[in-house]
């Protein structure tokens, strides 16, 4: 039990280091993705803290098997480059039962995976849906540049001959808000604010003059002159709306069992139409058609009227099947897609347990316990285990592979990887050499890389 808790306290802290360092670079890629949707919009930390907030649940879902896989390389490749893993052996302690440990706690992972993936990613994924929505609805803030007519705000031209910030010199503003009067408005300062709540924008002038003309009676004209005037501009397509929860989610949005319903659903659906389909055509085809044929025969002495109505009474049966097939081959396509996102629930969680089976061996042969070797391996593995689920989802998406298979393919492949290079490490010593790809490296960084080891030794 002893060593049970030490092997397992030997994987949790590179587990912890692993998700955290990949939760930051999952987070850096995200802003830099969609820095250009939210640059310029006058949004507040709060809300960028939220559509971050709400974003970590994919990457969640994504970084804890990675994570797992980085843990146990890192765990086990530490304790063969210290040779406890050959004391462990001499002691009689098998391989494998040293991956009890992982597998406990892959188990315990997998298991809280499957939870998140049903009760807190889904309602995460929609509200970062939303969020988006409302934040591509929000027009980018008032940006004034020296010399130039702004026509942001509607109704309104402002030129600024200097702009410091948020505050203007030698201010020209044409209102043209008013269908019977032309105003003009002159300062020699000016400052450009937002109000409290975001709905208005506040034009705070010093020192100028207003000059105001009909546009219809032309002779009328006024001057007005001002030390301090105060403009509120209506700013609601600038501000920020967030919507509440709620409205239809896509399949993205829903745990399994809410998935599982609407396919029964589906399938009822569908089987009723059928059945109804089924009816409306032995009707048309059994029923007329034969009509038809036979006026066909003898179109010599059938009225030309009654003919021509029993024919577009066939084609428009015709293309009324042709439509309800569409709709069956559509509606199982939609069920196809939802079949696939019940099972990658299921079998993205279990891949924790498939990289327990792939890093504990792999660890023990490649006898390095850093986060770069282990980073490397699990990189690779990764990818390879990320295109064949990305493959298996768009072949049963179009209906070329099970739903199940599809999703479960990665999993069975890199399972039968696993078994296989953890029985065959558990027979006999295997080691991986890197010296090959060594020589690939520029020689003051392997210089560098012998002078860590050693030291490290």
């Amino acid at each position: 039990m002893i060593l049970f808790r030490y092997i397992l306290k030997n994987q949790i802290a590179p587990f912890l280091f692993s998700f955290f360092t990949l939760t930051a670079v999952f987070v850096l890629q995200f802003l830099m993705k969609v820095a250009d949707q939210l640059v310029g919009k006058g949004l507040s930390a709060w809300i960028i803290i939220k559509l971050i907030t709400f974003n970590l649940a994919w990457m969640v879902v994504l970084i804890v098997p990675m994570s797992v896989l980085v843990a146990t390389l890192m765990a086990f490749g530490s304790m063969a480059q210290n040779n406890e893993i050959a004391i462990m052996k001499a002691s009689g302690i098998s391989l494998y039962k040293m991956i009890i440990p992982p597998i406990l706690g892959g188990i315990l992972v997998t298991l809280f995976l499957i939870y998140f993936n049903n009760n807190i990613y889904p309602d995460a994924n929609h509200a970062a849906r939303i969020l988006r929505e409302d934040i591509s609805k929000t027009k980018p803030t008032v940006a004034l540049f020296p010399g130039v007519f702004s026509q942001q705000i509607q109704g309104y031209s402002i030129l600024s001959r200097v702009v410091n910030g948020d505050n203007l010199e030698n201010v020209t503003i044409y209102d043209n808000t008013q269908m019977t009067t032309i105003r003009v408005i002159t300062a020699k300062k000016g400052r450009l604010s937002l109000s409290k709540d975001q709905s208005k924008i506040i034009l705070d002038l010093l020192n100028g003059e207003i000059h105001e003309s009909g546009r219809i009676e032309k002779e009328i004209y006024r001057v007005l002159t001002f030390t301090q005037n105060k403009i509120s501009i209506d700013a609601t397509e600038f501000a920020f709306r967030q919507s509440g929860m709620g409205g239809e989610r896509g399949d993205r949005e829903l745990g399994a069992p809410a998935m599982v319903r609407i396919v029964d659903s589906l399938k009822n659906i569908n089987a009723k139409n059928f059945s109804e389909f089924v009816t409306n055509v032995n009707f048309y085809f059994f029923a007329y058609t034969p009509y038809y044929a036979n006026m066909k025969y003898r179109a010599d002495v059938v009225p030309a009227p009654l003919y021509d109505r029993v024919k577009e009474k066939i084609n428009s049966a015709k293309s009324s099947v042709d439509s309800r097939i569409a709709s069956f081959s559509a509606m199982d396509d939609k069920i196809d897609e939802y079949w696939v996102e019940i099972h990658k629930k299921y079998s993205i969680p279990v891949a924790c347990l498939i990289f327990v089976l792939i890093g504990a061996p792999l660890g023990t042969m490649t006898r390095r316990g850093g986060f770069g070797v282990a980073a490397g391996i699990s990189l690779v593995f990764f990818l390879i285990y990320w295109t064949c689920l990305i493959g298996g989802e768009k072949l049963a998406d179009r209906g070329l592979l099970s739903s199940f298979l599809g999703m479960w393919l990665a999993n069975f492949l890199l399972g039968a990887f696993g078994i296989y290079i953890l029985i065959k490490c558990a027979k006999e010593k295997v080691e991986l050499n890197f010296d090959k790809l060594k020589k690939l490296v520029p020689k003051q960084i392997r210089a560098l890389m012998v002078q860590n080891e050693t030291e490290n030794n």
